[in-house]
């Protein structure tokens, strides 16, 4: 059980709203519950996500809808510094 819900997390990041949101880096997209947003947007009919979030909705917004929620409350905390101007350097890898 716990196999098979890795590995749908896994597959539901890949598409996730709020993982593409973090990547795009788009001047002037939303922060705060970007994700959410993202998804919310598509579902109701937005017609140019790329130009308006910096990248694309999933294709299915509904069934990402509730990860994106709670991946983009996870990480509120950051998203408000960053709206704030409060530079933090965070980096990955080795």
């Amino acid at each position: 059980m716990n196999k098979l819900l890795a590995i749908l997390l896994a597959l539901q990041l890949t598409g996730c709203a709020t993982a593409r949101t973090l990547d795009a880096a788009k001047p002037g997209a939303p922060v705060v519950y970007s994700g959410t947003r993202l998804d919310l947007y598509a579902m109701n009919g937005g017609c140019c996500a790329k130009d308006r979030f910096g990248a694309e909705a999933p294709g299915y917004p509904g069934v990402d809808l509730p990860a994106s929620a709670l991946l983009d409350t996870l990480l509120l905390p950051l998203s408000l510094l960053t709206v704030l101007g409060v530079g933090f350097q965070a980096t990955g890898g080795l």
